[in-house]
């Protein structure tokens, strides 16, 4: 198949060296100098330095021929939320595309096919996501996603690409709730993150996980999605993988507020895009929009805002009233 991933930062470019070996792929940056130097180097050294990148992979900064690549094949989304509606807008009105992209967009709060239905609302589109980072991906270290998308021959396109020894990918026909469930986990992992480091112990760190699920839930269900899409790979599989793992850049947002850094400087620090910052507030609008109660979600937003403390946010939340569980 010939595949053209559009976005050399780490996930993009992971996706790349998990598939070049099988398949005819070309990786789109947006910056010049950046291609030639990823086709210079064969190394992604400011997003994923530890990967070496294939012999075979193309690269090019020339997008008109990056698609032209992907005629007749698979176009591949890999920028962040925030460039998402640019690259779709750039793209053949008929042409079929995923992204990896995983948020709600900053201004309006629109998920990814909220975007592409307004801009190419008869073009197939769908999103892969689940619980995978980077590095683990590149490595060739067992993974499973989900691709899903209404056209069910696009995510079959999906799993005829990535699919293979060291990646699973399943298919699902619920957009809405895969793209809910790997947008509010990094908002829930900045929580979770704040809390382990204030060291609150395993029991606070379970509760909160499970709760920030309900709210994943809670929203999803009111936004159109079906509730059992929550249990699987991208509602309870990435928000445990982000909430709890090491390589999670959302993660270290919250461990590093409760550190004592503001968020400008945890996110000067961290020096990459962590989505979660950008879409708490898009999240907890949407939520207050639909009348849907996310006090985890709301505490985040106040956290980054700098309106409570880490500590302030957990008194906060275990001084809420009790009720059924739901």
């Amino acid at each position: 198949m010939k595949i053209s991933i559009l976005g050399a930062g780490a996930w993009g470019t992971a996706l790349a060296v998990s598939a070049a070996a099988r398949h005819e792929l070309c990786l789109w940056a947006r910056d010049a100098a950046q291609a030639a130097a990823l086709a210079r180097d064969r190394c992604n050294r400011r997003y994923l330095p530890e990967a070496a990148l294939p012999g075979a992979l193309h690269i090019t900064a020339d997008r008109d021929a990056a698609l032209a690549h992907a005629q007749g094949g698979l176009t591949v989304v890999a920028t962040p939320m925030s460039g998402l509606r640019e690259t779709l807008a750039a793209l053949p009105d008929a042409r079929g595309a995923i992204w990896l992209a995983k948020g709600f967009e900053a201004g309006g709060g629109a998920l990814g096919h909220e975007i592409a239905r307004a801009l190419r609302a008869d073009a197939p589109c769908g999103v892969l996501s689940g619980p995978s980072f980077a590095l683990e991906v590149a490595r060739g270290q067992p993974t499973a996603l989900v691709a899903a998308s209404a056209d069910a021959g696009l995510a079959a396109q999906a799993v005829a690409a990535f699919h293979g020894d060291a990646m699973r990918v399943y298919t699902s026909s619920d957009v809405v709730g895969v793209e809910v469930g790997g947008a509010v986990k990094n908002v829930l992992a900045i929580a979770v993150g704040a809390l382990d480091g204030l060291a609150l112990g395993l029991n606070a760190r379970a509760a909160l996980i499970t709760r920030g699920l309900a709210e994943i839930t809670r929203l999803g269900v009111a936004l159109g999605a079906r509730a059992e899409t929550f249990m699987g790979l991208s509602g309870l599989g990435d928000l445990v993988l982000t909430a709890t793992g090491d390589l999670s850049r959302n993660r270290r947002v919250g461990l590093m507020l409760a550190a004592g850094r503001t968020p400008a400087q945890a996110l000067a620090e961290l020096g990459h895009v962590a989505e979660g910052v950008s879409t708490a507030p898009m999240v907890l609008a949407r939520a207050q929009a639909l009348g849907i109660e996310m006090p985890i979600t709301q505490c985040v937003v106040d956290l980054l805002a700098a309106r409570v403390s880490p500590t302030q946010a957990v008194r906060r939340l275990m001084a809420r009233d009790a009720r059924a569980e739901s």
